[in-house]
């Protein structure tokens, strides 16, 4: 299956939406990429995108692209893989295909978006290294773009006092931009991971930028915001991470920079200020990192938080009426449920309301016998 997830990827004019129809209809990757014309019409895909298709399919060689990234070390994380990070798959536009090198954790799943301009001043190297420091000590990802300025510090203060960090880059893995990055990339991977949503050979291109943005934000619980002009990168990040249902943190600064005039503009329309690490860890509820993962690591899921999962969703549910559908004692309800928030499974929204925090990826039909 995954040689045809790769094709669709190179398919211009099918993003994850046009692509989603797609499977819905089709019922998996495989059956939509052999579709016929005449059948991909019916279903909704206009004439541009079915003609790139068309034409895709006569000149791709599906096979070479799968040897060419195992060659490469690069893993190919799709909607259906287990191991697609979850937080990501929550946003509206999730990228059906994610390239990887390096290596996830379960730690991943607390990070925390840091960004800002590419020509940071002195304030705003500082303000992100003390930050940064403090967050990645508590045992926070790091995660940014890769790119000169704020992003850079970020990356390399994770790395220094030995926290993990991810790089979400705009070209493919095989490309790594700014090319002074070279070094700073190569220590990510000993820490973290480099991802990126782009091909092999594709080069980092403006109009790939803020398409990654949303993969940043999407990877983190919040988005912190150091400086940047209002127009800039960093703020595109925030305006993503705000769709996304993330909380957004701005460094205030001067009124008399130009650097601090996104993050001010930020604070102004309801950011957090974020004046300390303790400001982001305390509105995020990671003062229990290490609890967490101990948590996922020793508690096993049963039947119970099984059928827990199959009653919640993304809208909240009172601990009543779900006692009252699982049909056992408040006691025990109560209990699971405490576990499974442990554990990052399910969130409590107020007044002993619950919603599921995290959903499995969906499953198209998967069959093994080729591309894998």
């Amino acid at each position: 299956m995954l040689k045809y997830w790769l094709g669709f990827n190179r398919v211009p004019g099918i993003g994850p939406k046009k692509l989603r129809a797609l499977l819905d209809i089709f019922g998996d990757v495989r059956a939509a990429w052999g579709a016929s014309a005449e059948q991909l019409k019916q279903a909704g895909l206009d004439r541009r995108s079915l003609n790139n298709l068309v034409d895709a399919r006569k000149k791709l060689d599906l096979d070479a692209e799968v040897q060419r990234l195992h060659a490469s070390g690069v893993r190919v994380l799709t909607w259906e893989d287990p191991d697609y990070p979850a937080r990501l798959l929550e946003i509206p536009a999730p990228p059906p295909v994610l390239f990887v090198r390096g290596e996830l954790s379960p730690q991943d799943d607390w990070g925390v978006a840091v960004v800002g301009t590419r020509r940071a001043t002195t304030y705003g190297r500082e303000a992100a290294r003390r930050l940064v420091e403090d967050l990645a000590r508590a045992g926070v990802t790091i995660v940014s773009g890769l790119a000169r300025g704020i992003d850079g510090v970020a990356h390399r203060t994770a790395l220094e006092v030995g926290g993990r960090t991810l790089a979400v880059m705009g070209s493919g893995l095989d490309m790594v931009y700014p090319p002074e990055h070279r070094k700073l990339a190569r220590q990510i991977l000993e820490q973290g991971a480099w991802i990126s949503e782009q091909p092999l050979g594709a080069k980092p291109e403006a109009r790939n930028f803020p398409a990654r943005n949303r993969i940043i934000s999407g990877l983190s619980r919040g988005v912190l915001v150091v400086e940047g002009r209002w127009s800039s990168g960093a703020i595109i990040t925030a305006k993503f991470a705000l769709e996304q249902g993330r909380d957004v943190f701005a460094v205030p600064g001067s009124i008399l920079s130009p650097a601090s005039e996104g993050p001010n503009r930020l604070l102004k329309e309801g950011a957090i200020p974020a004046l300390s690490a303790n400001d982001i860890l305390e509105a995020l509820n990671f003062t229990q990192i290490d609890q967490h993962l101990q948590a996922r690591q020793i508690l096993p899921d049963d039947p119970v938080e099984a059928e827990l999962m199959s009653l919640l969703s993304r809208e909240p549910r009172h601990i009543d009426e779900i006692r009252r559908d699982i049909d056992l004692p408040i006691q025990e309800v109560s209990s699971a449920l405490t576990l499974m928030e442990l554990k990052g499974l399910v969130r409590q929204v107020g007044g002993m309301h619950y919603v599921v925090a995290r959903e499995p990826a969906p499953v198209y039909h998967v069959n093994s016998d080729d591309g894998r």
